[in-house]
């Protein structure tokens, strides 16, 4: 059955597409190498209607599917289980720009697409593509549809689900959903296009999507400011919102040991004022009238600041290309605690107001449980979303730590969550990593839900089945 399932799948997209034999790590282990699946082949088509000849083959074969795009996700969700009975469905082919639509403000993109394509793409035109985040280089833009990536500009533009205004879908029955009509306003039923965003290829195939666009910005300023404590930063976040407006669209959060690492483990790059101050802030104010007019907003804010007591020490980038290095000291913490070790992460969500709390609590909870766990804690703390991730004592075995105590870590901060009303994925998804959690944390009225509409849309359970919900 499986070799007649091959040939038929070799015959819609090519011989050279499908992919059984080999090396085909790239496709099957994770990009944190946290698990190793094992695929019944690899398929890349090259169109939606070949996706969708994908998805009938395998149906009708009783196969499931598992969708990817860059395999750059961070919960296991992308990768096929260990059976080699699974399909995984890789949509990198489908990499073209397909529109830009510059009176309409949008941009129509396949799903794979690589972010920075779509960046550059709408450069190019004159326009800005807001998302961004580390993996741009090699996420694609259905993968980040799929888990609703957020990253460092959500403080303003919000995440994937708000940049997008349409999609085109391939349902596990192997019908076409055209859906890019890129329409601001459409209130005919349903809104079909959130319901797959974020669903982690579970409910359908995204092949395509209508993203916004917005004017380039005159000026884009970033400044560095080393503040006292987890609630001052919080006090700046507050201020910045009142100066800079919407001007303000991006404040990340780094505490001391995150940026120790990053100069530990990538020497070459100057990390600045984080030796005496317990965590570091990162903003960004996006100006339309002119950089004259971004820096003056800059330094009123940062005036008042200082005069609070909210802010130790700060500096403000004088060129695009300091500003390069700031974000790129941000972006090479997940880098540089790799390089640590293996460690254990979290990607959470807590109020604003309730996060200095939050962390005071939990790093005192992980530090009575563990003595000289040592806290990698960063994130975009103008959305609420913590990278709140924990490294194993100095002198501890890291693989052992992680064998041995991730259980007993994630159920104290999952639990200071719940306590919090937070979430445990923010950004990231649920994948297979985190579905024991979401059993425990969602409410049973929500996984209800969530399981009618996955029965409803995927009886079968063909698409990325054991991810997100159970089967």
């Amino acid at each position: 059955m499986n070799n007649e399932l091959l040939q038929t799948l070799r015959n819609i997209t090519g011989t050279s597409h499908v992919l059984s034999e080999g090396d085909l790590t790239a496709w099957e282990q994770d990009w944190r190498k946290r698990a190793r699946g094992k695929a019944l082949a690899v398929v890349r088509p090259a169109s939606t209607a070949e996706v969708a000849e994908v998805v009938k083959a395998c149906a009708a074969a009783g196969v499931s599917l598992v969708a990817q795009g860059g395999n750059t996700g961070l919960v296991c969700g992308s990768i096929p289980d260990e059976t080699g009975k699974q399909v995984v469905l890789s949509l990198q082919r489908m990499n073209a720009v397909r529109e830009v639509d510059a009176a309409n403000l949008t941009m129509t993109v396949e799903a794979g697409c690589i972010l920075q394509t779509l960046q550059e793409t709408a450069e190019k035109a004159g326009f800005l593509f807001p998302l961004s985040l580390a993996a741009e280089g090699s996420c694609t833009i259905g993968g980040n549809l799929a888990t609703n990536a957020g990253g460092t500009q959500v403080v303003r533009y919000g995440n994937a689900r708000e940049l997008c205004l349409g999609l085109e879908v391939v349902t596990p029955q192997g019908e076409i959903w055209e859906g890019l009509s890129g329409l601001r306003k459409d209130n005919t039923g349903y809104d079909l296009r959130d319901l797959f965003i974020g669903s982690e290829g579970t409910l359908g195939i995204i092949t395509s999507a209508t993203m916004k666009l917005y004017p380039m910005p005159a000026a884009q300023l970033t400044a560095w400011a080393a503040v006292p404590s987890m609630e001052h930063a919080v006090t700046l976040l507050g201020l910045a919102h009142q100066h800079l407006g919407a001007g303000l669209t991006g404040f990340e959060v780094m505490g001391q040991f995150a940026l120790r690492l990053v100069a530990k483990h990538f020497p070459q790059q100057r990390v600045p004022l984080y030796l005496d101050t317990p965590f570091c802030v990162l903003l960004e104010n996006s100006d339309h009238e002119s950089e004259t007019h971004a820096r003056e907003q800059f330094e009123r804010l940062l005036e008042v600041a200082l005069e609070q007591g909210c802010v130790t020490d700060a500096v403000v980038a004088e060129n695009l290309t300091q500003a390069h290095q700031l974000w790129h000291v941000r972006e090479s913490i997940p880098l540089a605690q790799a390089e640590e070790g293996l460690n254990i992460k979290h990607d959470i969500s807590i109020s604003v107001s309730r996060i200095p709390d939050f962390v005071r609590e939990t790093d005192e909870l992980l530090q009575k449980a563990i003595p000289g766990v040592r806290m990698v804690n960063f994130g975009h703390l103008g959305d609420g979303n913590l990278h709140y991730n924990v490294q194993a004592p100095a002198a501890g075995d890291t693989k052992a730590f992680l064998r041995e105590r991730e259980e007993e870590v994630n159920t104290i901060v999952y639990d200071a969550v719940a306590r919090f009303d937070g979430s445990i994925s923010a950004e990231h998804g649920v994948g297979s990593l985190k579905l024991d959690k979401l059993e425990h944390h969602k409410s049973p009225v929500a996984l209800g839900m969530m399981r009618a509409i996955k029965q409803a849309l995927d009886p079968q359970n063909v698409m990325n089945p054991g991810r997100v919900l159970r089967a």
